[in-house]
């Protein structure tokens, strides 16, 4: 268990938790017509974010994707503000005006989602810069997915961090699919931590669906880059439970396919795993479920209660 305290594993686990308990109401809530748009779930990878942001001190950074609800929750955003958000309401993050994609919280680092496919990473570097030129101490987390690593920002964010020795964690997410094109057919590596080569900078791969791995290749980018030796590349390889979007029936993927990485549930796995070693017992773990899923409610209730922007604050804290 990598010599973790038990407080630090119960934590993760329960962030875990939070992110799926979280995604599975916000799935049935746009079944229900109440969530404005479309959603991006994250159920399935929670292990990355999780991984990765507890290897993070609140004040580091994190730049975040279309699907970063995740991102959002493991980082310490607010349950009931990050649900608020997503309903359109006037007491979310982003006054009901940003929705699903566009979550922010400088309070905690969480420089924002986008839904700019490879949008955050100039961003990530623009911090990370950032942080270079004021000598503080701190990371920069940029999470992104298989198919931005196609992307020119890709290339320009980690050349220019690369040179510049920032510290910039890139983290790929890579669940095989983007959207509905498997990697396969746009790109002819099979690794994008290899691509890292290119930039004189490290190249690693995590098992995306273990938390303790993610944790482990995440901290060491991170010591990594507070010495001032620059970014790192790792590549998580994970596993989205959902289509690419709610709308998404994701019929393109095989089934023996789906049934493999189903089978390789990164909760289910950390749970056995805290069973086996005896870091909490069953009443513990039933504990804990009871109290997240009572969390969860509590956000829905408060989204739910809270009142709609009205059409008058629509050009209220816009910037032209």
């Amino acid at each position: 268990m990598l010599n973790l305290a038990k407080e630090k594993l119960t934590e993760m686990f329960r962030k875990m938790l939070e992110i799926r308990f979280f995604e599975e109401k916000v799935f049935d809530l746009y079944a229900q017509n109440l969530v404005p748009g479309t959603i991006h779930l994250y159920t399935g990878e929670e292990a990355v974010a999780v991984g990765v942001c507890a290897a993070l001190e609140k004040t580091d950074y994190v730049t975040s994707t279309h699907r970063g609800h995740g991102h959002c929750i493991a980082k310490g955003a607010d349950l009931k503000r990050t649900m608020a958000e997503i309903l359109g309401k006037r007491t979310g993050y982003c006054k009901g005006k940003g929705g699903s994609m566009h979550i922010a919280d400088f309070s905690i680092g969480m420089l924002g989602a986008t839904a700019v496919v490879g949008a955050g990473m100039p961003i990530a570097v623009g911090a990370g810069l950032s942080i270079k030129l004021r000598k503080t101490r701190q990371v920069v987390a940029c999470f992104f997915g298989e198919g931005a690593s196609n992307q020119g920002t890709f290339h320009e964010g980690i050349n220019m961090a690369s040179i510049w020795r920032l510290p910039v964690i890139f983290i790929c997410e890579n669940n095989l699919y983007a959207m509905g094109t498997h990697q396969s057919r746009v790109m002819n590596i099979e690794n994008i931590a290899d691509r890292a080569l290119a930039y004189g900078i490290p190249g690693v791969i995590a098992d995306g669906n273990d938390v303790l791995a993610v944790y482990e290749k995440a901290l060491q980018a991170v010591e990594r880059a507070r010495k001032g030796e620059g970014p790192t590349l790792i590549e998580c390889k994970t596993y989205r439970h959902k289509g690419h979007s709610r709308v998404d029936p994701a019929k393109y993927r095989p089934k023996a396919e789906v049934e493999e990485w189903l089978a390789k549930d990164p909760i289910k796995r950390f749970k056995e795993k805290l069973l086996q070693e005896g870091v909490l017992i069953q009443v513990e773990v039933q504990k804990i479920e009871r109290e997240v899923a009572a969390e969860i409610e509590e956000a829905v209730k408060y989204a739910m209660e809270s009142p709609y922007p009205a059409p008058e604050e629509a050009l209220e804290d816009v910037y032209a």
